[in-house]
């Protein structure tokens, strides 16, 4: 797995406070780690802190899994 992932990895289940191992690629924040709103704007937040970023916000909540929140931020690191 990337540095990247496991950067993603480490920030969600700090922020959501869930078990690592319930994190897979088709991991839905909301539906499958329990993440209410609130949750959702600190990951961004603190994706952005992690990768010193500036994520769009509307964008950045538009991503649902985890595997999709790997590209989208590899994305942004790349460009």
């Amino acid at each position: 797995m990337s540095d990247v992932a496991d950067r993603i990895r480490k920030v969600t289940v700090e922020t959501l406070k869930v078990d690592p191992g319930r994190i897979t690629d088709d991991s839905r924040f909301v539906e499958d780690l329990g993440a209410e709103s609130i949750q959702s704007v600190e990951l961004v937040a603190a994706f952005e802190e992690e990768f010193d970023i500036e994520m769009d916000e509307e964008a950045a909540l538009g991503v649902k899994t985890f595997g999709t929140a790997v590209e989208f931020i590899s994305a942004m690191l790349s460009a």
